[in-house]
């Protein structure tokens, strides 16, 4: 599951690379991953500071840490 859940981050990362932003509906229907997959892998790249996460009311809107 751990491997999954890292390939599912490197494709949000991807995905949010192309887009700028993206909230939680969107990643669902653009990557066509399951919803609770693509939270778990939101949370690993929110926690390793790659990406910064907004709050459930803007439905969790993902935008990348540029460094």
């Amino acid at each position: 599951m751990i491997m999954e859940i890292g390939i599912v981050a490197g494709e949000i990362w991807h995905y949010l690379d192309e887009h700028q932003s993206a909230n939680l509906d969107q990643l669902t229907k653009g990557i066509k991953r399951p919803r609770e997959l693509i939270m778990m892998s939101l949370g690993w790249l929110a926690r390793e500071g790659h990406i910064s996460l907004g709050t459930p009311e803007s439905g969790y809107s993902a935008t990348l840490n540029r460094k």
